[in-house]
């Protein structure tokens, strides 16, 4: 089980390689762009509203040991937001070079041989909140005591039955989701207020 979780996430690249997420740049004044994830596969909405955060924060640090019930940590990414994950994330695992973190916002992970293990998977997932996701429903989570481990990949479900993200919830992790950029698209979503002039 892994207890050391509170790594440095990675910086966010503005206008990154993935084509599901927009460009954030905003005029100055300008009200924030606001985007919905939908499904790639049906084009149900799988967000309400959110805006971007410039990286991924920290993971809160939780003693999770002494935790009086089970249960997820406090979330990494604060509700009505989403950040991109620009380091690899979830499978599979490699054997590193050095001991690290196995992929951002872990601890170190080591296989039956006793070798360093490091995520070689995806770059560029949207890491957003579980509780603003709607609609998705757990396929499977790979063995943990409580809560679902990216490890086994991608682990929910759209209502139309297509694999869209990856949700961590085990209590000794970062609660987070990651949504696909391979399996959603992005689209604005008006700002609060901002309807058409009188």
């Amino acid at each position: 089980m892994e207890d050391q979780r509170h790594q440095e996430g990675a910086a966010a690249r503005p206008g990154g390689e993935q084509a599901a997420v927009p460009d954030p740049t905003l005029t100055e004044g300008a009200a924030p762009q606001l985007t919905v994830f939908v499904c790639a596969a049906c084009g149900a909405a799988l967000t309400g509203p959110l805006k971007r955060l410039p990286a991924v924060p920290e993971a809160p640090c939780r003693a999770w040991w002494e935790a009086e019930e089970m249960g997820p940590s406090p979330a990494t990414v604060p509700s009505g937001c989403y950040a991109i994950e620009t380091e690899p994330y979830g499978p599979p695992l490699v054997v590193a070079e050095a001991p690290g973190p196995v992929m951002p916002r872990h601890g170190t992970r080591y296989n039956v041989d006793g070798q360093p293990l490091v995520s070689r998977g995806p770059r560029g997932n949207i890491v957003m909140n579980p509780d603003d996701a709607r609609g998705l429903t757990t396929r499977h989570a790979s063995a943990a005591c409580c809560g679902a481990t990216p490890e086994g990949g991608l682990n929910q479900l759209c209502a139309c039955g297509t694999l869209v993200a990856t949700l961590c919830s085990d209590c000794c992790l970062p609660y987070e989701l990651h949504l696909s950029p391979d399996h959603v698209r992005a689209l604005p979503s008006p700002s609060p207020g901002s309807g058409p002039a009188a």
